[in-house]
């Protein structure tokens, strides 16, 4: 098997099966949501973060396999991360995703399915709003 199908078939499991979905009415969590106009994408993030560490992720909305999968994954990847550590990771997701050298140490898992979206500029947005959303809700969370 090639690491381009077992990077597919992670896309896909995650797509079919996302883990951590449905956003919760609790005011503790910080929710953002972000919209891609361009290709439909809608995602929304919750964040749990107490004591500098990221407790609980939700998240919801719809567009493409890339989309909802990533959102997946991010929540699977950051969860129990302490809010320094998961930017460093979104960090590493987003230079990842331009196709640049990425930091092994720090990005790696699931996450790194995600490579060959460098490979089409277009989906790159795709790959990254629900980590950008991440970011912005820790952001969030860290103002408190």
């Amino acid at each position: 098997m090639k690491i381009e199908d077992l990077y597919r078939d992670i896309i896909m499991e995650h797509y079919k099966n996302p883990r951590n979905k449905g956003l919760l009415e609790n005011d503790k969590y910080k929710k953002v949501n972000l919209l891609n106009p361009s290709c439909g994408d809608d995602v929304t993030i919750q964040v749990l973060a107490e004591d500098k560490k990221i407790k609980d992720i939700r998240h919801d909305g719809h567009g493409c396999s890339i989309c909802c999968s990533s959102a997946s994954v991010m929540s699977e990847t950051l969860i129990n991360k302490t809010t320094e550590e998961a930017q460093n990771i979104i960090d590493e997701y987003m230079v990842m995703l331009t196709g640049k050298e990425y930091n092994k140490n720090i990005l790696k898992g699931e996450a790194i399915a995600y490579t060959g979206v460098s490979k089409f500029p277009a989906r790159i947005r795709c790959a990254s709003i629900a980590w950008k959303a991440m970011e912005e809700a820790l952001s969030e969370a860290q103002n408190d």
